[in-house]
């Protein structure tokens, strides 16, 4: 895995692919390499009945992305999470994904995540 410094949560990437960001985020969000959880290569390409043609740049997107897979010291740290703050396990797995590799989250979703001490968050709708 590179030197990363971002974690893109779900909503960012699929945001950034239908260009949904103003033009400071997506460039923002383009200039940085991509890495994800494993949580999100699921949530991007599970989608119940997707169609080849909106299954294809996400495929693109995930296969050039870091994807940090589910291990041992992401585990424990998720389970903290979900232990002292009220926090869907999708979401505590990429938060601890952030915390266990001291990445910054970009998420839309800051009231998700803002509750977690540590956790450095940047959405890029606001930039």
């Amino acid at each position: 895995m590179g030197q990363q410094e971002y974690l893109i949560d779900t909503n960012i990437a699929i945001a950034s692919l239908g260009n949904a960001l103003s033009s400071p985020g997506k460039e923002f969000v383009n200039a940085i390499p991509p890495a994800i959880s494993v949580i999100s290569q699921i949530e991007l390409l599970g989608w119940y009945q997707v169609s080849p043609a909106d299954l294809l740049p996400l495929q693109n997107f995930v296969s050039k992305a870091d994807i940090f897979p589910l291990e041992t010291r992401i585990i424990e740290q998720s389970i903290l999470l979900r232990q002292h703050h009220k926090i869907k396990t999708p979401d505590a797995i990429i938060a601890a994904t952030a915390l266990v590799y001291d990445l910054t989250l970009l998420t839309r979703n800051l009231s998700d995540f803002k509750q977690i001490p540590g956790l450095k968050l940047i959405n890029p709708f606001d930039l």
